[in-house]
């Protein structure tokens, strides 16, 4: 025992908290974690788990009944991707009613999966960002890392000088105060205007009711960078593109986390993902097909 410990002192808990080591391994994000733990589908040494475990590398760890490599997290990839959203796709894993998802599009992985960092509602487009570090999607999400999200938005209706000071001083809403850090004009026609916003957070619905707060209404909503991310002609709507090592360490960065290289792929991942990108493209399957013209 330590000098500086007194006698009933309790010494420091051993091992990681089994959520995090479970998004850390790919498996979804923290908040996915405990909800899993919560509906017993983890068990650790055979004996379902409970919020609070902590895990060591010796630890056998299972999730709805498979076993889990735990990896330390140095030795856990750390791939990127930037993905075009169009509206009408949904940011979950599946749709009971069996609408299209964010997650149907992206390319298919071995033993990991994609975590999505943040979300977009169903009729916003732009720029998501996927990873398969648990903690990296984790920390960039976190409130306390006050990474920048910056949207185009398209606003219906007279924006006088009153209600974007209003909105940059900070406005109440149902779930809480909330302000844009920065707003810029960028023109329009007719009764509409295109703004760029800036928000430090990524509440739901967080743009649009900011706006109706200034009796308002956003016509069009499209993300356009995440922390030093902006989206670009690499991936048109509905495609991805992998983000390649500098890209990949400033988020680290921003997440301050240490830097670590970006797995190169093999071939066979190199042949999936160039058939998956070739075959999964919604924008063309969103095109209305052409009338026929009818014969002579």
């Amino acid at each position: 025992m330590s000098q500086n410990k007194t006698p009933d002192s309790k010494p420091a808990p051993s091992g990681e908290k089994l959520q995090k080591v479970l998004a850390r391994a790919g498996f979804g994000s923290r908040r996915e974690m405990e909800t899993a733990i919560t509906a017993g589908r983890v068990k650790v040494n055979g004996k379902l788990a409970s919020l609070g475990d902590r895990v060591e590398p010796r630890d056998s760890v299972a999730f709805d009944e498979r076993p889990v490599t735990l990896k330390a997290e140095q030795e856990t990839p750390r791939r990127v991707i930037m993905y075009n959203k169009p509206e009408g796709e949904l940011c979950t894993r599946k749709d009971p009613e069996g609408r299209r998802t964010v997650f149907e599009r992206l390319p298919r992985l071995k033993g990991e999966r994609w975590i999505a960092i943040g979300r977009l509602d169903i009729n916003t487009s732009g720029l998501l960002l996927f990873t398969t570090d648990g903690e990296l999607a984790n920390r960039l999400m976190h409130p306390s890392t006050q990474v920048e999200r910056e949207y185009a938005v398209r606003v219906m209706g007279e924006v006088k000088q009153e209600n974007v000071v209003a909105m940059v001083e900070g406005v109440m809403l149902e779930d809480g105060p909330a302000r844009f850090t920065d707003v810029q004009e960028f023109g329009g026609e007719g009764i509409n205007t295109w703004f760029h916003v800036v928000l430090l957070e990524g509440r739901n619905r967080e743009v649009r009711r900011l706006w109706e707060s200034q009796a308002l209404t956003v016509s069009r909503l499209k993300r356009v960078r995440y922390g030093n991310i902006f989206l670009d002609k690499r991936a048109k709507a509905g495609e991805w593109v992998e983000l390649g090592q500098d890209e990949v360490d400033d988020l680290a960065a921003l997440a301050d986390l240490p830097a670590r290289k970006v797995p190169e792929l093999t071939p066979e991942e190199k042949n999936r993902w160039s058939r998956d990108k070739n075959k999964r493209r919604p924008v063309q399957a969103m095109r209305k097909p052409k009338t026929k013209r009818p014969r002579r």
